[in-house]
């Protein structure tokens, strides 16, 4: 008994605990987003002294039309007998009908101004949104951008950020005025009846329950939809990037197929979700015809008993009641229509701040070093892991010292963290334990702008931006000369194709570099490297896609033009770093070896077995 009512205990203080850390994330999500509202909110007080305006214009038509214009259309017996005649006040009737058009016309003309005002609020409000993050991701590290994955950024900065401007705008020209109608029109219900305004009082409080026990409903299966909507869109980035290779292997079913299915399961969402939404208009529908019905049974008798006296309660009264509760009823649609889109935008934003929140586990020191002195490189008792709750290190005691100038070949089999490895001395990640030196001084001491511009890293994945080849080589330096071009392009080897074209610096590059080979894109990307002057070099498997007579004269290159810079050669294939000063052979995450070529044939089995494999020959003194 005592165990059960801990445990019930316990779960109480869980769900207390659940509560009211999603009260604290609703709250830090709204003040978030009205923190972008900057720029926004003159015109959303435009819009709303305007609605105001609006709504004030729209409520008068059927008080005057209740007030003075039924009783001429609809005169009371006494009227009738005094001799009244509707064409002895056509002129009343004319001006009446002026009134009338002028407030409709007014009404009409500050809805449209409001429309206005709205969309520019939200669309300067989307424009905010999407610079916050976009600027953010700039800051992010590869660890942060690998936590959200690229397809669900992109999500983010695209579709998330159109739902909640959309949102908004609903918010300010339509959600806003809901209120004033009711208010206005519940002012004028009180005038002519203020007994029969109450009915309004006892619907909304049900019609507001039901609206947020929908939305409580249908949140969840939005948060769903839209992780499902980052699957998508990652499938079918991978589709269209590698469509070549899906069609070499005959696999359009089989990705036709794997879409199908994601698209399946949004759609089955989407129907869930509207189902529940649906209830909406009912409930909206419901409370305006019971508004309705009150208002024309008790009408009805008080028209009876005042005898519909026009100093009374009257025809005129009722019809003025019942134009109040059509117009609440308009409202209270739209607004219905307006609470899908905002039930579907809250996750949305939910979304878009878990990107403005997260912080880059990479910055700049508060002082920091600006001046790197040389390329030497130093690993001290290195540990890396990716996640920081895995069990294992990628990198595990990595114990290197490389002089300035020096030229390192690395090599080892897959996955034995190559690349991780000199992701480390650009600083594009951080070690868990030990130090990574640049020229001395721990690369954490350095402001990251200059770390990585000392340190230009060519990256596995080639990637080349649309343009011309200059406007990508000019990524390395915005301001390199028409000989810095010339002499960056031969060092890597791309004049011999440069040359070849007819707009040679400005041949245009398609998105990804598509219209260029695989070496080619690799020597653009090498040249891009070199204009930045750097102090250490990273080729990460750079060459793999040049024929090994290029890849040679590219290193006889960097040798003879460039021997002050500290190069790092990353390699499958032992013909590029054989004459390198010294080669770190990896395994499983640690440095086994370390030596010349000469040295590690000796010394080390996997480097020698990997030599055998590829050159060939079990004899070193042979090769």
């Amino acid at each position: 008994m005592a165990k059960t009512e801990e445990s019930l205990a316990e779960k109480i203080i869980n769900d207390r605990s659940s509560e009211e850390l999603q009260r604290s994330k609703k709250q830090k999500v709204f003040r978030t987003l009205v923190g972008y509202m900057r720029g926004s909110w003159k015109w959303v007080w435009l819009t709303w002294v305007i609605i105001a305006a609006e709504v004030v214009c729209e409520v008068l038509i059927p008080w005057v039309a209740g007030t003075y214009l039924i009783p001429f259309i609809n005169p009371t017996e006494e009227m009738i007998a005094s001799g009244y005649r509707m064409v002895d006040h056509i002129r009343e009737l004319w001006g009446l009908a002026a009134i009338m058009l002028g407030l409709a016309v007014a009404s009409c003309t500050a809805g449209v101004i409001a429309g206005f005002f709205a969309a520019k609020a939200s669309t300067r409000f989307g424009r905010n949104l999407r610079k916050a993050m976009f600027y953010k991701i700039q800051d992010y590290s590869f660890k942060n951008i690998d936590k959200f994955s690229t397809p669900s950024l992109i999500t983010r900065l695209t579709t998330d950020v159109t739902n909640v401007q959309n949102s908004l705008q609903m918010i300010i020209r339509t959600v806003v005025r809901a209120p004033f109608m009711m208010i206005f029109a519940l002012v004028m219900a009180a005038t002519i009846s203020w007994s029969l305004s109450l009915v309004f009082l006892g619907v909304v409080p049900f019609l507001a329950f039901a609206l947020f026990f929908i939305a409580m409903k249908v949140h969840p299966t939005f948060v769903k939809v839209f992780e499902a909507y980052d699957g998508l869109n990652a499938s079918v980035e991978e589709n269209l990037k590698g469509i070549r290779v899906v069609k070499s292997f005959g696999r359009e079913n089989f990705e036709t197929e794997k879409f199908t299915g994601v698209s399946k399961y949004i759609y089955r969402s989407f129907v869930h979700a509207e189902r529940i939404l649906a209830f909406n208009n009912p409930a909206v529908q419901v409370s305006a015809y019971v508004c309705m019905l009150l208002f024309a049974w008790f009408g009805a008798l008080m028209i009876i008993k005042s005898g519909n006296a026009p100093d009374q309660f009257n025809t005129g009264s009722l019809t003025s009641l019942i134009s109040y509760v059509v117009q609440i009823l308009a409202s209270l649609i739209m607004v219905s229509m307006a609470f899908v889109m905002i039930t579907i935008a809250r996750n949305s934003a939910e979304r878009i701040c878990e990107v403005i929140h997260e912080v880059p586990d990479l910055h700049s020191p508060e002082n920091p070093i600006m001046d790197i002195p040389d390329g030497s490189v130093d690993f001290e008792n290195v540990c890396f892991r990716y996640n920081e709750t895995g069990d294992k290190d990628v990198l595990h005691n990595i114990n290197v010292h490389i002089p300035s100038g020096s030229t390192v070949g690395i090599i080892g089999a897959t996955g034995s963290s190559k690349s991780t490895f000199v992701s480390m001395i650009a600083r594009l990640y951080d070690v868990k334990s030990g130090a990574v030196k640049v020229g001395g001084h721990n690369v954490k001491e350095y402001d990251l702008v200059k770390l990585r511009d000392a340190v230009s890293v060519v990256l596995q994945k080639n990637v080349l931006f649309t343009g011309t080849i200059r406007s990508n080589l000019l990524w390395g330096n915005p301001n390199a000369t028409e000989e810095d071009l010339e002499k960056a392009a031969k060092l890597a080897c791309a004049d011999e194709f440069i040359d070849k074209m007819p707009a040679k610096f400005d041949t245009p590059i398609e998105h990804g570099g598509t219209n260029v080979s695989g070496g080619q894109r690799q020597r653009l990307c090498i040249a891009r490297a070199l204009l930045k002057k750097p102090k250490i070099l990273v080729l990460d498997d750079s060459t793999s896609a040049v024929d090994t007579f290029t890849d040679s004269k590219i290193r006889e290159a960097f040798k003879t033009e460039i021997p002050e810079v500290t190069k790092f050669i990353v390699a499958q294939r032992i013909l590029s770093i054989m004459d390198c000063d010294t080669i770190l052979v990896l395994d499983d995450g640690q440095v086994v070896a370390q030596g010349t070529n000469e040295e590690l044939m000796e010394s080390c089995p996997i480097y020698r077995e990997i030599y055998q494999t590829q050159v060939g020959g079990g004899d070193f003194d042979a090769a």
